[in-house]
This record gives structure tokens, sequence and C-alpha cells, in this order.
């Protein structure tokens, strides 16, 4: 799929990014299952699921966000189930950890001093990796539960959240992602994770999905000096940090080829909102913009502007004229409510840079930029700082900017 023309509605001038606090009940609910050995069924917990969704669908919808989300309601982690799904992975508990690169950043904020395995759990893929669309479920349960909270014509707004292709290999040494017997090299690897997310995306549009983001920690990382230091000075690692961020775009667009026209695209360069309201990664999107604009095939980036940890608006000066931006400059970290009119301008500033580099006018460049909270609320089950009436403030806070900016959804 290469992105000829500038897609609108979906995005929408307001967005959220997918995950939102989970009902104290679903919590309890998840636990006891945890703690007892009971099943999902007879705690009760798809009836529950289903009607949590429903009133979060709701929530959204009285907010005015039209591309309404599950909340990830029905994940325990932003990553889902997805790649537990796939055939031919294996999921290792406590592995060593020198299986992993330890200056990956969500790895460092993991992996404690002196500890010798990486905490929880992680996917490698120990054989051929292919799809099973009798095993790939979970997205479509999730897409299924929102949309039997929607009329039919409201379907093609449903936004699903997806993890990137590359997940479970940026964290692993080089080699690593996979057994010997799976792959002998990352060509080899990527090839068939194309496959998977071709076959995945497929399924869930032959099932109505027209709108999907790619949540994306790791291509945040490229913009990571300590990352970048950490890779070069690796001696396992073949080719560069930047023939790496090529093989990443590359496995991208090839997860990509043959998408229907009518499917929306987005990536988030998620910067994160850990447990605690911890983020996981800083740096400047200059080092990496001009390359990930023009090259990625996608519609839409969603950035992370909520800090100066991200830097300036000065590289969307690169966003091609057949591209989106959201820009994230609503905190999911803190609780403080942030100031209308300094929001405003925070956007027009954005545009102001999109325009400099199209030859635009701010007026025409706007038509190019949305706005939205910078991460998830809740990209993890529980352990949060915000309260769900800061969460509603926020939100409500996004659809005026986007009222008083654009005047439509």
């Amino acid at each position: 799929m290469m992105a000829n023309e500038l897609k609108t509605a979906p995005p929408f001038r307001a967005e959220q990014m997918g995950s939102l606090l989970r009902p104290e009940n679903l919590i309890e609910v998840r636990e006891k299952i945890a703690n007892t050995g009971i099943s999902a069924e007879a705690a009760g917990l798809p009836v529950l699921e289903q009607e949590a969704i429903r009133e979060v669908v709701k929530l959204q919808q009285d907010l005015g966000f039209k591309a309404v989300t599950s909340g990830e309601f029905n994940r325990t982690r932003f990553w889902g189930l997805m790649w537990d799904e796939f055939e031919g992975t294996i999921r290792l508990q406590n592995a060593e950890a020198s299986m992993f690169r330890l200056y990956h950043p969500d790895v460092v904020s993991l992996i404690e001093k002196d500890h010798k395995v990486m905490p929880g759990d992680s996917v490698i893929a120990a054989s051929k990796l292919s799809h099973s669309p009798s095993a790939s479920q979970s997205n479509l349960h999730e897409l299924r539960l929102v949309q039997a909270s929607l009329p039919q014509s409201e379907w093609p707004n449903i936004k699903l959240t997806m993890i990137t292709p590359a997940w479970f290999h940026m964290r692993y040494k080089q080699g690593r992602a996979y057994t010997v017997d799976a792959y002998s090299n990352d060509a080899e690897y990527f090839a068939d994770v194309a496959k998977v997310y071709r076959a995945e995306l497929a399924s869930l549009y032959a099932a109505g999905l027209r709108n999907v983001q790619f949540d994306d920690p790791g291509m945040a990382y490229f913009c990571s000096t300590s990352f970048r230091e950490g890779w070069e000075q690796d001696a396992d690692n073949e080719g560069s940090v930047e023939d790496l961020l090529d093989a990443y775009i590359k496995l991208y667009n090839d997860s990509l080829v043959g998408l229907p026209a009518d499917m929306h695209t987005g990536i988030h360069l998620c910067r994160g909102n850990f447990i605690g309201g911890r983020y996981f990664s800083e740096g400047s999107y200059d080092i990496i913009a001009k390359k990930l604009f023009e090259d990625l095939d996608v519609d839409t980036f969603y950035l992370e502007y909520d800090t100066e940890r991200a830097g300036g608006f000065e590289p969307l000066r690169f966003l091609p004229k057949n591209k989106n931006v959201v820009v994230g400059i609503i905190s999911t970290k803190l609780r403080d409510l942030e100031d209308k009119e300094a929001m405003k301008e925070r956007v027009y500033s954005a545009a102001d840079f999109v325009a400099e580099g199209s030859g635009e006018t701010r007026e025409e460049a706007l038509k190019r930029v949305c706005i939205s909270p910078q991460c998830g609320f809740s990209t993890h089950e529980s352990g949060y700082p915000l309260l769900v009436e800061d969460q509603k403030k926020k939100l409500d806070l996004v659809r005026q900017i986007a009222d008083e900016i654009w005047g439509e959804a």
C-alpha cells in the first residue's frame, strides 16, 4: 500500500491513543482469575468485558470522539495477545538477560541492576511463523465487541490499536528473536513477520476494520542518543543503527502491501506511559523525521509532544502533503489540566512548521493536523496516577480545542 492521496476522517481532528482507564470491577475479576485459577467464564469476565466496552464506547461518543476504541479493556498490556497467537511463537518466562539488548530503553527499565533475567514474559519465534485464522482471534474479538456497541454505519470509524511488527525483534540481541531452527537471518524472519501481519490485516478488513493504529515505542528509540550509542558499542550487531531503521521501515511497508485503499493506517511513536506514569525514551524527532515521513507507507503519524523530551515541531517541515500528523500535546501522565489557549497555540505552531515545509498557508496545513493526548491512559491494566474524572477532563479538552480550531470531528 502506498499512501498516494491524503486521507481524512480518519484521522479525525480529535483523537485518543487507544487505552483508557479500566473499571475497577474488571481489574478485580482478572485478579481473581489469576489468583484462583477459576475460568474466565465462571468468573463472568466475558459479560463484564462486553458491558465495560459498551460503556466506554458511549463515553467516547458522549465526549465527541469518532475513532472509538475498546479502551483496550480486553487486554492486560497494550500489545495484547496477537503475537502469542501466531503459529511458531513460544513465550519465554524470566528469560536470561543475555538475550536482550541491555541498552534498549524498555529493557533498561525492566531489568534491574545485576539481575540476570528479564522479568515477566517475552516471545520469540521457535519455528517458522504463520497465521492461523482459528488461533488469531483476540484482535477480531476486540473489534466485534466494539462493533456490537455501534450502528453498522459507524463501524468504519472504529480504531484498532496493533503492536508494531518489530516489537519482538528490537529488544533482543542480534539473532535472538528467533531460534536457529526457525531462521538463519533477520531478512528471513522479517519476510514471515510481514506475511502474518498481512494475513491478520486481511482478516480484520474482512470483518469490517478500516482504521488501524500501530503502537511503536521502538521507532521512538531511534531518537534516543543512549540507544544509538549502545547500538554502536554492541559488537554483536550487524550493520548500523540506520540499517536497522531502514529494515523496520521496509518491514512495515511489506506488512501493508495489498491493503485496500479505504483502510486508514497510522503509527504512534510511543515514548511510554508505563505503570506510575513512567516514560521510556527521549530525544527529538529530527534525526529520523525526513526518512520516516517520506519512506514509511502509512497515512498518519501520531507523535508525542507533551514535554520537551520530544524536541520542537521543526521536524514537521518534512511531512509530505499526502500525510497527516496528530500532535499529542495533552499529558496522560500528569493530573494537572493543560491551559486550553496555550495548547491551541501549540497546534498552530505545529501547523506553521508543516506549512513552512510544504509551501502552504497555516490554514491549508491545518487540514493535515489533528490533536490528541500524547499516549494511552492505561497502557497496562492498572497503576496510573490519573483518575477517571481526570481522564474525562483531558479528553474533553482535546475535543474543545478541536472544535475551536477546526469546528469539525
